[in-house]
């Protein structure tokens, strides 16, 4: 089963410039989730986007990439199904001319 979640959007700290580290930005988050779904076993949707937002917003990441990681175990920690992990951060509003981000994909 594939779970997918597209452009969850919310404003958090996220960046190294000094303003980036006082003004909470936008930022869209892609994820998506394959695992052993049966009717007993399965993963709530609601409950990751959520947990997505809250670690953002608790850990007021400075680099994308670290978001990134720390997400991945996260996630897996709390969703032990989880089997591979699909997971994409976008700064849209950062650049003028383009939306900027990073992916990473987690096999566990």
């Amino acid at each position: 089963m594939t779970i997918l979640i597209e452009n969850l959007t919310f404003d958090t700290i996220i960046g190294i410039l000094e303003h980036e580290r006082t003004i909470p930005q936008r930022v869209q988050i892609d994820c998506t989730i394959d695992y052993s779904y049966t009717s007993t076993l399965f993963i709530n949707y609601a409950d990751v986007a959520r947990m997505i937002e809250d670690t953002m917003k608790t850990e007021k990441f400075e680099l994308i990439e670290t978001a990134l990681e720390v997400l991945g175990v996260t996630l897996k920690k709390h969703f032990p199904l989880i089997e591979t992990l699909f997971l994409t951060i976008r700064k849209p509003d950062i650049l003028q001319n383009c939306t900027v981000g990073v992916q990473k994909n987690f096999i566990f």
